[in-house]
């Protein structure tokens, strides 16, 4: 596939890029610093700001699907209105995992045992996921990652495991995933489209 990944300079998005070369799939990465993109055969860098719906849509027209990595300070209805402009009909969108609910069906934000201290940098990606589901004519999927997302060592296919509304964790409680191991879900998702308007989640 030739996709466009929004952020590509990112933790992310740079994982995500180097995950669909690996596959043999053609990238167009935009971000604001395009020199911070990874240089590998197969990718396009191109400079382009995902907060500018007509500065995006001609970066990204002729894809077929976009793939974004970009911050919740860009807005849902920002954010689609470049990949409809664009007329790609497939959005895939790294989330948050603050709006996954615990094992006893309260969302992660609402718990008491939530950082107060973080919230206002998380609320965004909440508000983010309400709108979307809202959304009718694109094909979306929104991939909350593991409440721990760090840059380690990607342990491959089958380290993980997917869960949809429900944050997963280990025999121990825990919740993490390396940014090169979500990367995978992320591309499988891409390829297999299991979710299409739904959120999923990985963890190890």
């Amino acid at each position: 596939m030739h996709v466009a990944v929004l952020g590509a300079s990112g933790k992310g998005g740079s994982e995500i890029v180097k995950e669909l070369v690996a596959r043999g799939h053609t990238v167009v990465g935009i971000a604001r610093h395009p020199e911070k993109i990874p240089a590998l055969d197969g990718v396009t860098a191109k400079a382009g700001d995902a907060g500018r719906p007509d500065e995006l849509a001609p970066l990204i027209a002729g894809v077929d699907a976009v793939i974004s990595a970009v911050h919740f300070d860009i807005d849902c209805d920002t954010l689609l209105s470049g990949v409809k402009k664009a007329g790609v009909d497939r959005l895939l969108i790294m989330g948050g995992a603050a709006s996954l609910l615990g094992a006893d069906g309260v969302m992660l934000y609402d718990s008491p045992h939530f950082p107060e201290e973080i919230k206002p940098m998380v609320k965004p990606a909440i508000d983010f996921l309400e709108e979307l589901r809202n959304e009718k004519d694109l094909d979306w999927t929104f991939f909350s990652p593991a409440m721990l997302i760090f840059e380690g060592e990607r342990k491959g296919p089958g380290s993980f495991r997917l869960g949809g509304d429900e944050l997963v964790t280990d025999g121990e409680g825990n919740s993490k995933i390396s940014y090169a191991d979500y990367a995978i879900a992320m591309v499988d998702e891409l390829e297999q489209h299991q979710h299409s308007r739904a959120r999923f989640t990985a963890a190890y």
